[in-house]
């Protein structure tokens, strides 16, 4: 996302006009530091997985608004942290990776997050960074010496992150995290010069920690802002569908059901998301935000081929949305629809089971779930309902060289026929 430079003291003013702005650590000494200097700030990401998804757009859009105002964003992908879990917001402990495991998913990351953020050398350009390299090499007493001696077990336990999961069983491991955490901002202030953390609001203990932690052993001030943790309308955790996350990888979630999915947002949604997960102007975002009725498909499609060009790219978003319009009956071209190929030979004979085909497309998690799915009566094979938990897909479905299945009103796959 590279943009022209927006003046450096209109940071905080437009993380709160756009709703990113839930908490901050001393911020009237802080907007003076932003207006007077270029400030670098930083926020983790875990590896959780080879992929980054709608959950961590709003800290992903956090560090490009930082980038735009001229200040210099570092993110971090926490390959040294994930060995041992982060426990805020969890009520269990996280599956242990292997270090091949975390690597992977590093990899993947690291090429989402360029997608958004400008790396470089530049001074505002931005910096991606593992904290394995300052991690991995401590032994464990020499870091319980230098470290460990400057944290208080009765304000670890005061954090809210720690409290929570206090109530459930906390393993070692985990309530060691805060200190790995504040370490990371100790070390990227002395060797980067980084001043401001961010991250959701579940972060604030840990934030709050760092900065304890960066004026103890660095002498030097330093700042922490956090973000509301957002959900739906409806009250669902951002990003979850009946098909699971909604995945920043195209490989995971395509283009066109990435697309899709801001498309059929809660029409109480959109001004919200057009403030926080695209750049549009504000006086644009209120023209959309103020349309009603069937107009407001309009200000959803502008939402959807905003963050899916800002992800996949305009070729994408435009692909994307053409299909959607061939699907729902407004011409375009139905190229971007989530498709598969399936050798002739697979439909031979008593044909291939439509539970398989379902299942083998994404369309439902497995076969169990595709039988259900026919008993209520959400899957069509060629816009025709099916209620056949035994129905066989055979060379008759074949329509232009393609079967159109559906599940439920927003959910389609198609399968290209081949020899």
């Amino acid at each position: 996302m590279s943009t022209p430079l927006l003046p450096r003291a209109d940071f905080l003013p437009v993380m709160k006009e756009r709703g990113f702005f839930k908490q901050c650590t001393d911020e009237a000494t802080l907007a003076e530091l932003l207006a007077a200097e270029s400030v670098t700030g930083y926020i983790g990401f875990d590896p959780t997985a080879d992929s980054l998804h709608i959950g961590s757009m709003v800290p992903i859009m956090g560090l490009v608004h930082l980038q735009r105002h001229g200040h210099r964003p570092i993110g971090i992908a926490g390959g040294g942290t994930a060995m041992v879990g982060d426990p805020s917001g969890k009520t269990e402990l996280r599956k242990m990776m292997t270090l091949e495991t975390i690597q992977e998913n590093l990899r993947g990351i690291k090429g989402q997050l360029a997608h958004f953020v400008d790396f470089g050398d530049g001074p505002t350009d931005g910096l991606l960074l593992n904290n394995a390299d300052w991690l991995v090499d401590w032994s464990y007493l020499d870091f319980l010496r230098e470290i460990g001696r400057h944290f208080s077990i009765n304000v670890m336990l005061s954090r809210e992150s720690v409290k929570q999961r206090l109530e459930h069983g906390m393993s070692f491991i985990e309530f060691n995290y805060m200190i790995l955490q504040a370490y990371d901002f100790m070390v990227l202030n002395r060797d980067h010069g980084c001043r401001l953390q961010m991250g959701g609001d579940d972060q604030w203990g840990n934030i709050v920690s760092g900065i304890d932690l960066t004026r103890r052993m660095n002498r030097q001030e330093a700042y922490g802002l956090t973000f509301p943790l957002i959900a739906t309308a409806t009250g669902e955790k951002m990003g979850k569908t009946a098909a699971g996350a909604v995945w920043l990888d195209a490989r995971r979630t395509s283009p066109y059901d990435f697309f899709q999915y801001w498309v059929n947002v809660d029409d109480r949604d959109v001004e919200r998301f057009l403030k926080l997960y695209t750049l549009l102007p504000m006086d644009e975002v209120r023209k959309l935000a103020a349309l009603q009725g069937a107009d407001i498909r309009d200000a959803k499609r502008r939402l959807a081929w905003e963050v899916t060009a800002a992800l996949h790219g305009e070729a994408a978003a435009n692909e994307a949305e053409q299909a959607a319009a061939a699907l729902f009956g407004a011409g375009g071209d139905a190229a971007g629809i989530p498709s598969s190929l399936r050798p002739a030979a697979d439909l031979a004979g008593d044909g291939l089971p439509l539970t398989d085909a379902l299942a083998d497309a994404g369309l439902a998690k497995s076969k169990g779930e595709a039988r259900r799915l026919i008993r209520q009566g959400g899957i069509r094979v060629n816009d025709e309902a099916v209620t056949d938990e035994m129905r066989m897909l055979t060379p008759a479905d074949v329509r232009d060289g393609v079967i159109a299945l559906r599940a439920g009103k927003k959910r389609f796959h198609h399968v290209k026929v081949e020899g």
